[in-house]
């Protein structure tokens, strides 16, 4: 497998907002331990509701991995062939149902940074009130090597742009 390659790099010290329809991105934020490190918006999906008429709890965990990889794509190198993200643990507290239509921020922030893991923690919020949290948490990536299943070193292009926005 091969690594793919980013054609651009996002300005992460601006905290860029992508949006998933038009694939720009918007600078918002600067600055601060709360700063965002990331800003991804997303629209739900009607196929995203479950008989409930909300949102499935499952599609958060979806939302969330969209944000990270949206993220990732901007940093340089952040996989290769033998060193790869797992995903090692996810924490999700769920705050409130959103209902269709909506347009969500899923906002990340650097929590902690270790040899070869990173903790990003997470906010979904409504796009238009971002005081309204929907859920918020964390999760743990662990770079490996995916041929003998062990701990690498974490990236550092992964270091560099983590550390542009600390929350610690």
């Amino acid at each position: 497998m091969s690594p793919r390659k980013s054609t651009t790099q996002a300005k992460l010290a601006e905290a860029p907002v992508a949006n998933e329809a038009t694939g720009t991105a918007d600078a918002t934020s600067k600055g601060g331990s709360d700063a965002a490190l990331f800003v991804a918006t997303l629209d739900v999906r009607w196929r995203d509701l479950d008989a409930f008429n909300h949102v499935n709890n499952a599609n958060y965990l979806t939302y969330l991995e969209e944000a990270r990889l949206q993220w990732l794509k901007g940093v340089r190198e952040w996989f290769s062939e033998t060193a790869m993200p797992v995903l090692a643990a996810s924490t999700l507290n769920y705050r409130q149902s959103i209902a269709w239509p909506a347009s969500l921020h899923i906002e990340l922030r650097r929590e902690r940074l270790g040899n070869s893991s990173i903790t990003l923690a997470h906010r979904i919020v409504d796009a238009d009130d971002t005081s309204r949290l929907y859920c918020d948490g964390h999760v743990v990536l662990v770079w490996m090597n995916p041929i003998t299943g062990k701990p690498v070193s974490l990236p550092e292009a992964i270091r560099v742009a983590a550390n542009e926005h600390k929350s610690d």
